[in-house]
């Protein structure tokens, strides 16, 4: 149907304080012109500061949230973010696999901003076995990277980002997209790879500040993109852009990390406008 926005079925846990998780998916790719549809994992309490608890979702009742949805509406593209237990991580990887063609951007939400850890050692195994496999697209910061690719007995700092990327695509994910913003680097360097090694690499300036949810904006900008027709390197271009352009014109409502602005657009237009909404 011509006059249909892509519709993203987004897997994530809620956030009080709309930097991150749940809110933050919605908003942007409502800014990106899709239709989000959204399956509670968890139920936290945090703010700009951090994460203070977590309270995953039954399993069922996230399979029953999904189940409902994708027998009324078509899904251009998943979006996994923070999961609650081993039971989800099954769960939802049962779920996708009834839908094989429908890509699959999965931001493996390991620790909260300030380092709140969010998952176990066991619930990383489930996700190397279920979920990434299924991946189209794995979004790991460079500390998410290597700890998906530690092998047992591994010591130090762990291999080589692009060594963390190989093993990560050996288990089946077609793409990873490794983040630089935990590097020591002068600019911001994320880095695609595929089963042949770099596909590109674009570097960023690197803003002054935190942020809260600049990880949940990337991945649903990719799943955005994806749903509105974009080859994957051109999907991960775009996505950059506009979540630098969210950090750029980020805001700090509170007492901790800044949270990018994902309407940056809107109020720029309203600027350009007078503020009448006037082009």
């Amino acid at each position: 149907m011509p006059d249909l926005p892509p519709i993203v079925l987004v897997f994530a846990a809620t956030d009080p304080s709309g930097g991150a998780g749940l809110q933050a998916d919605i908003m942007t790719l409502t800014s990106m012109g899709c239709h989000p549809l959204s399956v509670v994992t968890a139920v936290t309490i945090q703010d700009t500061m951090g994460v203070d608890d977590v309270s995953p979702i039954d399993a069922e009742w996230v399979i029953d949230q999904a189940r409902c949805v994708l027998e009324d509406m078509p899904v251009a593209a998943f979006k996994v973010g923070l999961l609650g237990n081993l039971e989800q991580i099954a769960a939802i990887a049962e779920v996708v696999s009834d839908y094989p063609e429908v890509p699959l951007v999965l931001d493996p939400v390991l620790a909260s901003g300030r380092g709140d850890e969010l998952v176990t050692e066991e619930m990383v195994g489930a996700l190397r076995e279920l979920l990434i496999p299924q991946t189209t697209i794995l979004t790991p910061n460079s500390l998410e990277a290597r700890r998906l690719a530690a092998e047992e007995g591994e010591e130090g700092d762990g291999p080589p980002l692009a060594e963390c990327a190989r093993r990560i695509i050996a288990t089946g994910c077609e793409y990873v997209l490794v983040t630089g913003t935990h590097e020591n680097t002068t600019e911001v360097v994320n880095t695609l790879y595929a089963q042949n090694g770099v596909v590109r690499s674009d570097s960023w300036q690197r803003l002054p500040g935190a942020y809260h949810g600049s990880g949940c904006t990337l991945a649903s900008a990719i799943a955005a993109t994806i749903a509105n027709g974009l080859e994957v390197s051109d999907a991960v271009k775009d996505a950059q852009e506009y979540t630098w352009q969210t950090l750029k014109a980020a805001f700090r409502p509170g007492m901790g990390q800044h949270i990018p602005d994902r309407l940056f657009w809107a109020r720029d237009e309203e600027r350009a406008g007078g503020g009448s909404g006037e082009a």
